[in-house]
């Protein structure tokens, strides 16, 4: 599928299948995560894999493909075993997702994932400046394009200035840039009613809601959530709304988090999932979709439930 023709799609209020995490699945399957460039390494040492969930993506009805790249920005890079090889991974992580989608009579778009992040496991808050920072998404998002993906994806964006940086760096690449922010529960107080907040890289919390305006005003078609739990969802999504009049995207996580491996024993089933998801398409989320512990069995059943659904228009 070109781009354009999932702009049409949208244009035309159709919703639209994410993938679901490809990281954590790696793990789920027996990949050993890295202590330091999380799921990258997979890129090097269990290729196969990493082809072979992409295709179980397809076969579960995904319209996007996201390839292994959250760990690959350069800065994120450093200090690994891949420091000297980011220009090798990035362009391997995309190859084997058109490996996958060539197998599929369906028309698939692949989207190079970048993490709004300096690091994959940890922040690395080492002063470095908005300059380098800029240039660096910039370098993996032409390496990404170059390689032959369709769009990218910012995902967990949490702090401004990185935000801001990074995508006016990812937009020279000239390819559709979809933002997805994460939020997390202020940690100073406790109860259902706690604000919700972003984490900025120096480690301060502030209010989730700053954070979706200035980064979006440097670019982006798509402004989404993604890589927060689902009981935070609605509330998040309420602040997207908000913020952003164009199309929104949901893809939230579940199970729990000991760096670097992910526990899935609290993962949410697909079934109570797609309820869940149905009730954010009720809302006007157009793309829908999961991050990590969600896995091919949630997408097969949400495409089954939304694939040909339309969207409400939003009111203005």
């Amino acid at each position: 599928m070109s781009i354009d023709a999932l702009r049409r799609r949208m244009s035309h209020g159709e919703v639209i299948i994410l993938d679901g995490a490809t990281g954590t699945e790696l793990q789920r399957r027996g990949v050993p995560m890295d202590e330091l460039s999380w799921s990258a390494t997979a890129i090097v040492t269990h290729p196969d894999v990493i082809r072979e969930v992409h295709e179980d993506y397809i076969r579960a009805g995904a319209d996007i493909i996201t390839t292994n790249t959250f760990g690959t920005l350069s800065l994120s890079l450093r200090g690994t075993r891949l420091e000297n090889r980011v220009a090798e991974v990035n362009r391997r992580a995309v190859q084997l997702a058109k490996e996958a989608r060539s197998g599929s009579e369906r028309a698939i778009c692949i989207a190079g994932s970048m993490a709004g992040m300096i690091g994959t496991v940890y922040w690395r808050d080492d002063g470095t400046s908005r300059e380098a920072v800029r240039n660096a998404y910039r370098e993996q998002a032409m390496m990404l394009t170059d390689a032959g993906v369709d769009l990218l994806f910012l995902e967990m964006t949490q702090d401004i200035d990185v935000g801001v940086a990074a995508v006016e760096g990812a937009c020279q690449a000239g390819v559709p840039l979809w933002v997805a922010f994460s939020c997390n529960f202020m940690s100073s107080l406790k109860g259902a009613n706690r604000p919700l907040v972003a984490q900025a890289r120096d480690g301060t919390e502030y209010a989730f809601g700053n954070l979706i305006g200035p980064v979006m005003a440097a670019g982006g078609e798509v402004a989404g959530v993604n890589h927060s739990e689902i009981d935070m969802m609605d509330r998040a999504l309420d602040v997207i709304f908000e913020k952003w009049s164009g199309p929104v995207s949901a893809y939230p996580n579940s199970g729990d988090w000991t760096p670097p491996n992910w526990g899935f024993d609290t993962v949410i089933s697909p079934t109570d999932f797609v309820a869940v998801a149905e009730s954010w398409v009720a809302r006007g989320v157009q793309i829908i979709g999961g991050c990590c512990g969600i896995g091919p069995d949630h997408i097969a059943l949400l495409s089954k439930r939304l694939c040909g659904r339309q969207v409400p228009v939003r009111a203005a």
